[in-house]
């Protein structure tokens, strides 16, 4: 399916912009629960990740990783889970720490380059799920998440592990960063701000030698953000520092398996360089439609599924 053909079965004609293609699908769209079987992970680090299953016993396994401040929960994951589970896939979905709905018990937290904790859900699935073949999906962070930890593998990647989807991927993230910082997007900042300084708050009432909330009140950016917070709790030297060791862009070529990326043109959490032209290697299709929005896709079949869901099936079929 190639681009074109894409944009035709993306987004429904009364649903114009890429801001509306955006907020529509996150304010609206409800979807019952699919991965209902709960399961803690304990980490090496004394921490831990909420895992949820649909399935545990056919013979294909989907791992999906949701955005920046989502959850297992969110429409969007549960969505494709539903839409895999009904084209015979067993699926896992993951909260990232501190997203399952209990604070994590470390100061650190979840961040963009955080592959480890990926890498020990993948394990975790490979261990405990008979599958003959795995397919990760990621969205926005999930999905910078997943590409990095593909090329990262490159070669040495286990081979049950199949084929992959990645939809609205931040893959520079300073572009994102800059992006999100336009007049027009300060919605969507305000809205990812106003979650993190909470977490900031309640991380501190138990770490308070850890991190400082002077300042933290009057922050407004990513960059102010990450610079106080992300970098230092993560080991990075800065938000630059953070941005560019963690972003999938330079990773791509390395990716060892099929993997589809999907980036609208009209998506405003991307800037230009979140499309990678040429920079992908050649196991990677990149797919960029003029519409779309940011993990939107929103174009309904008589199932009720989003044209996300119903290409990440025809892909993972292949």
């Amino acid at each position: 399916m190639d681009g074109r053909e894409i944009e035709r079965k993306m987004v429904p004609w009364w649903l114009p912009g890429g801001h509306a293609q955006t907020v529509f699908p996150s304010l609206f769209r409800r979807v019952a629960r699919v991965t209902g079987e709960r399961e803690r992970l304990e980490l090496a680090d004394g921490d831990f990740l909420d895992l949820e299953w649909s399935g545990r016993e056919g013979r294909r396994l989907a791992v999906v990783t949701h955005g920046l401040e989502g959850s297992a929960g969110a429409a969007y994951v549960q969505g494709m889970a539903r839409a895999l589970v009904r084209r015979g896939w067993d699926v896992l979905a993951w909260n990232l720490r501190g997203c399952g709905g209990e604070p994590n018990r470390l100061p650190r937290f979840y961040h963009s380059g955080a592959t480890e904790d990926l890498g020990a859900v993948v394990d975790r699935a490979l261990a405990v799920h008979g599958a003959e073949r795995v397919a990760l999906v990621g969205f926005s962070l999930g999905g910078n998440l997943t590409l990095k930890f593909l090329g990262e593998q490159g070669r040495g990647l286990d081979g049950r592990i199949a084929r992959a989807v990645a939809f609205s991927v931040p893959c520079d993230l300073a572009c994102s960063a800059a992006a999100l910082e336009r007049p027009g997007n300060r919605i969507y900042m305000a809205r990812f701000m106003r979650t993190l300084r909470e977490k900031i708050r309640e991380k501190h009432g138990r770490f308070p030698e850890a991190m400082s909330l002077e300042g933290l009140d009057g922050m407004r950016t990513f960059r102010e953000f990450d610079d106080r917070y992300t970098a230092p709790l993560h080991g990075f030297r800065d938000a630059a520092d953070y941005w560019a060791r963690s972003s999938c862009r330079g990773f791509l070529p390395e990716i060892g398996i099929p993997t589809l990326l999907v980036n609208a043109r009209n998506d405003p959490f991307l800037g230009l360089r979140c499309f990678p032209e040429g920079e992908t290697g050649d196991r990677v299709k990149l797919v960029t439609p003029r519409i779309g929005g940011h993990v939107g896709f929103s174009g309904v079949s008589r199932e009720g599924e989003y044209a996300s869901e119903r290409l990440a099936g025809e892909f993972l079929e292949g």
